[in-house]
């Protein structure tokens, strides 16, 4: 399901990262120069990309089997990504320009200190990205009943009580010192699959600054 839900994440990402520097829409590395951290970077599935774009890209991971399968596959594909297990919390990182966590929200106990971890990692002009589910019906039915039922994720994946609307999520940064941008909807439907959309009500996007 991650790999069906990668592109659209990474679309998504990609107008982010040139509305906030300006690059141009065709450049190859828009992330040259820049470091980029992904928190809860599993196996290594939007690491790899960000690295492609140009940045120097740190992936942590409170798993360490995930850690290591991500360095086998960047190693594999001859790409320099530093992978750390650990909590964002408890690791000497620095800030970096770009840091993301995608998919990652809905699974942390502790949202506030989660989210005041994620600020500290961010430098003064940087650019954060989020996306979790929301905590609607539609989404209980389909991401929770639905997918697990039919073995598109496995069982006790997600708790949909620990999902998080919108409004919630921008408090939450809000008392971190950022400010989030226009949330865009991650939706389905026959015809499109997977894709950006007004409808926030399955998972939601966002751009976040200082």
């Amino acid at each position: 399901m991650l790999h069906r839900l990668n592109p659209v994440r990474l679309g998504f990402l990609r107008d982010a990262i040139d509305a906030h520097w300006g690059g141009e829409r065709n450049a190859r590395q828009p992330l040259a120069g820049k470091r980029a951290l992904d928190v809860g970077c599993g196996a290594g599935l939007l690491c790899e990309p960000l690295a492609r774009l140009g940045a120097e890209v740190t992936g942590i991971d409170a798993a360490a089997e995930n850690v290591a399968a991500a360095q086998a596959h960047a190693a594999a594909g001859g790409l320099g990504i530093e992978y750390r297990a650990g909590e964002v919390e408890a690791l000497e990182l620095g800030q970096f320009d770009l840091v993301t966590s995608l998919e990652v929200l809905e699974h942390v106990a502790d949202k506030p200190a989660f989210i005041a971890a994620l600020a500290a990692r961010l430098a003064p002009r940087g650019l954060m990205v989020l996306s979790t589910p929301n905590r609607t019906l539609p989404s209980r039915l389909l991401l929770v009943e639905g997918a697990e039922r039919l073995g598109q994720i496995p069982r006790g994946t997600h708790h949909w009580d620990d999902f998080i609307i919108p409004e919630e999520l921008e408090t939450l940064l809000t008392c971190a010192g950022l400010t989030m941008g226009e949330p865009r909807g991650i939706a389905f439907s026959p015809n499109k699959g997977l894709h950006l959309s007004d409808n926030l009500a399955l998972n939601y996007i966002v751009a976040v600054t200082r």
